[in-house]
Order: C-alpha cells, then structure tokens, then sequence
C-alpha cells in the first residue's frame, strides 16, 4: 500500500499562482509515477500532469507553459507549481502514484483531493 497526504490548493484570483505538494510513504517502487489530475464539476476526471521516477513529465495541452511538475525523490514528493491561473482550472486536484511492476501494469493509488479555486 501507498500512502499520499497533498497540500497547497486554495482560493487565487486570476493570474495568481499556487503550488500543491503530495507525499507518498508505504510500498513504493524503484520505478514509479507520479501526478495530478482534477475534476470539475460536471467533468470527468483529467491528466494535468505527471512525472516519472527516472524524470519523464506529460502534461495536459491546457496547462503547457503555465504548470510545472517536479519531484524530489529522496522526500518522494510531487509538486505541481500552477502560474497563471485561470478561473477553468478551477477543481479538485487529486495526487496520483503509480508503482510499474517488474513484469508490466501499475498499481495506483490517489489522495484525498484539494480544492483549487480561481476566482475571475
């Protein structure tokens, strides 16, 4: 098992930024991803970024150029700094860890979520 605990999130008004942090203990792999996806009302959850143990980051199209994800994998702790928020990134952010298996799949394990609200 995979523990996260997140931080950061809040209220921002446009323009602004914020940065979220999420921790991993327990079970972790010496190959792993890491991540944030959000969820809008109404919406599916969706990809805002990711990160592997090795450095490899995807990142969703809308967020290119104003998000960055890192890592610090001696803390095995994401962080997702947010510039230049908009109000349609307003959701709730969830952390997400991927342990890659020796022979293939993941095992995956999300936060609780953070609430990030941008005001217009």
């Amino acid at each position: 098992q995979v523990q996260l605990v997140e931080s950061g999130g809040g209220l921002v008004q446009a323009g602004g930024s914020l940065r979220l942090s999420c921790a991993a203990s327990g079970s972790i792999f010496s190959r792993n991803g890491m991540g944030w996806y959000r969820q809008a009302p109404g919406k599916q959850r969706e990809l805002v970024a990711a990160i592997t143990s090795g450095g490899s980051t995807n990142y969703a199209d809308s967020v290119k150029g104003r998000f960055t994800i890192s890592r610090d994998n001696a803390k095995n702790t994401v962080y997702l700094q947010m510039n230049s928020l908009k109000p349609e990134d307003t959701a709730v952010y969830y952390c997400n860890f991927k342990n890659f298996k020796l022979l293939g799949g993941t095992d995956e394990y999300w936060g609780q979520g953070t609430q990030v609200t941008v005001s217009s």
